[in-house]
């Protein structure tokens, strides 16, 4: 008997851990490679300035002004972090200000992809 139960406790194993959320925000570009289970690797968006939008069925690279909202936690919103559906502010080349939807997972996929109008 181990306290009470008839098989001992099992250890942890290394198919079994976990990672801390990467929390993208906005700021300088920093992407982070993992390797991951099978020897392949994921890429961990910590920071970006720049997000891949569509606009009127034409991609564009804008830059980001400021998370307007993020509706996953209110907190997210407070600290600016930004994940898939969050509402940004961004800039198109031409110097207009429009908001777009992020539709990518940046912390997993590593890349920023939003569209407009949402």
């Amino acid at each position: 008997m181990y306290h009470g139960k008839i098989t001992k406790a099992k250890k942890k194993r290394k198919y079994a851990i976990g990672r801390n959320a990467s929390e993208t925000t906005v700021g300088e570009t920093k992407i982070k490679c993992l390797r991951t289970k099978g020897g392949g690797s994921k890429l961990k968006m910590i920071s970006t300035e720049n997000a891949n939008v569509v606009f009127d069925g034409k991609s564009m690279i804008c830059k980001i002004v400021d998370l307007a909202e993020n509706p996953a936690n209110k907190d997210f919103t407070r600290r600016r972090i930004i994940t898939k559906g969050a509402i940004l502010t961004v800039k198109t080349p031409e110097g207009n200000e429009i908001k777009a939807k992020v539709t990518s997972r940046p912390g997993q996929d590593g890349v920023l992809n939003a569209i407009s109008p949402y």
